[in-house]
């Protein structure tokens, strides 16, 4: 494991318990991670560093910014996602959102099962579905993270669990 991958895997956990504790992820973590990783890859490798660690912010912001616009998700993940991304670089950023998705669902579905709540939030996903379907893709009132009553799920959990995945399996 390099330096960068343990940076990761640090910013990961710290966020980890914040978003436990608090129920969020302070920018200072998030845009302190991005900025630093911005400035060392810039540091040591030059303008060729600063563009992947820039590429990787860029991913990790892609792919779960949709997911914010629609109401699923916090912008303290978001951001995450990105601050991570810009230590490892584009490449492990798409890997490390693909591996968070598969372990938040997995954890979704336990806490659902854990709280009572698998079959409504079957009937949610029903809904924004054929929501979907019939006006597009927008956030779906009453099934949004501001609006729900669904169980919360603090998904800098999902997100470290990918970043150990992405690590490991580099």
């Amino acid at each position: 494991m390099n330096a960068f991958a343990a940076i990761a895997l640090g910013v990961g956990l710290v966020a980890c318990v914040t978003d436990v504790r608090e129920r969020r992820i302070p920018n200072v973590l998030t845009f302190g991670a991005a900025g630093a990783a911005l400035l060392v890859h810039l540091a040591i490798g030059g303008p060729n560093g600063l563009g992947a660690a820039a590429a990787g912010w860029a991913v990790g912001t892609a792919l779960f910014l949709p997911f914010f616009l629609l109401g699923g998700m916090g912008a303290g993940d978001v951001k995450l996602l990105a601050a991570l991304g810009a230590w490892l670089g584009p490449s492990d950023a798409f890997w490390l959102a693909i591996y968070a998705s598969l372990a938040g669902g997995v954890t979704a579905l336990f806490v659902a099962l854990w709280h009572g709540y698998l079959w409504q939030a079957v009937r949610n996903v029903s809904s924004m579905v054929l929501f979907w379907c019939l006006v597009g893709p927008r956030p779906v009132p009453s099934v949004t993270l501001e609006d729900s009553r669904a169980p919360r799920l603090a998904y800098a959990i999902p997100i470290f669990l990918g970043t150990v995945m992405t690590v490991w399996l580099r």
